[in-house]
C-alpha cells in the first residue's frame, strides 16, 4: 500500500461537471491512501481582507472553465475497478484548510425560495484552533467538517452532468454523517471508477436549508479499496456505529421510499430474515432523516445501529 497526496491546482481540478471521459489525474491501487486538497468557490464569491485566498483557487479562476458546480478535484482512477464492482471510500481525515467559509442565499434556489428573494452573501472565520465558527451575532458554532461531493464518474451514457445534482454515482450527496471514520460505498460505472471530491463543509444541518452548508476549502485523506463481492447499484455508507441507505428523488416522499427500500434489502443481505420481518424492524429501530432539500434530487438517509444486526 502506498501513500498518495493530491494538490488542488487547474491541472488536477475540474468545474462544475462529472463526465465519464475525464482523463484521470492520479492512479492509484485498491488500498492505497490519498491525501486531496479542495478549494471552494468562484469568483462572485470571495471574502474582503483579511482573509486570504489560497493562490491556488486564484489560478483556477482564471485557468479552468466554469462549469454548472463545484470545483472538484480529481479524477482518481483506481486499477482494477471494473464496472458492476464497488469503490470502498474510507474517510480518515478531514479538516478545513483555510481561515474562512462562505455561505449564500440565491433568488429561486434553496428551501424556501418563495419567502427569500434577495441575493445575500456572507463570509464567517473558522477557528480551527477552538473548532468553530462565529456567527455575527457573537454565537460560536461547532465544526464537524466533511466533503459534500464525493463521486465516481457516472456511466458514459450519460455523458457530461453538473455536480450539482446527486444520483447513483455519489456526487452531492451532502452527507453530514460522512466525516473522518466513516465510510461511503459507490458503485463502479467505469474502468477505474475515477473518483472525485470538493464542496468542503465545515458544519451543515440536516437539511442544507438555505442552499449552501459552510463552504470551505479542504484537506481529505482517503483510502481506496476495490469490493468485487459487492454488487449493489445505489450510494450506501456506514459510520462506526451506524449503517445508512440513501434514497435521492425530487420528491421527498419517493426518496424516503428509496431509502427504505435500500436498507430492506441490506438487512435481508446480512440476516437470515424475510423483507415482511425486515421491513417491521425498520418501523422500530431505523431513523429516516432528511439529508438535503436543495439539490434538485433531494435526499433522506435511513440509519440503523449496526448493533442490532451484531456487527
Amino acid at each position: 500500500m502506498t501513500h498518495h497526496h493530491l494538490k488542488s491546482s487547474p491541472e488536477t481540478c475540474h468545474w462544475g461537471i462529472f463526465d465519464a471521459t475525464l482523463p484521470p489525474v492520479l492512479t492509484v491501487q485498491s488500498g492505497d491512501t490519498v491525501t486531496i486538497e479542495t478549494i471552494s468557490g468562484g469568483p462572485d464569491v470571495m471574502p474582503p481582507a483579511p482573509y486570504e485566498v489560497l493562490p491556488e483557487l486564484r489560478a483556477v479562476h482564471a485557468k479552468v472553465p466554469r462549469g454548472p458546480g463545484h470545483i472538484l478535484t480529481g479524477p482518481v482512477r483506481i486499477e482494477g475497478a471494473t464496472p458492476g464492482d464497488v469503490l470502498e471510500i474510507q474517510i480518515l481525515s478531514v479538516e478545513p484548510r483555510q481561515d474562512w467559509g462562505w455561505m449564500a442565499i440565491r433568488p429561486l434556489r434553496g428551501t424556501l425560495p418563495e419567502d427569500f428573494h434577495e441575493q445575500t452573501l456572507a463570509h464567517y472565520p473558522i477557528d480551527q484552533a477552538a473548532g468553530v465558527t462565529r456567527m455575527p451575532w457573537g454565537m460560536d458554532i461547532p465544526l464537524a467538517p466533511f466533503f459534500g461531493v464525493m463521486g465516481v464518474a457516472p456511466p458514459k451514457a450519460w455523458g457530461r452532468i453538473d455536480t450539482i445534482v446527486p444520483r447513483d454515482h455519489g456526487g452531492n450527496i451532502d452527507l453530514k454523517e460522512m466525516r473522518a471514520g466513516a465510510t461511503l460505498y459507490l458503485p463502479v460505472w467505469v474502468e477505474g471508477a475515477n473518483f472525485s471530491t470538493g464542496d468542503g463543509h465545515g458544519v451543515q444541518g440536516d437539511g442544507e436549508v438555505c442552499l449552501t452548508a459552510l463552504e470551505t476549502a479542504m484537506t481529505g485523506t482517503f483510502r481506496f479499496v476495490v469490493r468485487k463481492d459487492l454488487t449493489f447499484r445505489f450510494p450506501r455508507a456506514e459510520t462506526p456505529t451506524h449503517l445508512i441507505t440513501l434514497g435521492l428523488n425530487e420528491d421527498l416522499d419517493d426518496a424516503a421510499k428509496q431509502a427504505l427500500r435500500e436498507m430492506i434489502q441490506l438487512i435481508v443481505e446480512r440476516t437470515n430474515i424475510t423483507r415482511e420481518q425486515a421491513y417491521m424492524l425498520c418501523s422500530l429501530a431505523v431513523d429516516l432523516r432528511v439529508t438535503q432539500t436543495v439539490d434538485g434530487n433531494k435526499g433522506i438517509h435511513a440509519m440503523l445501529a449496526k448493533s442490532l444486526l451484531g456487527a
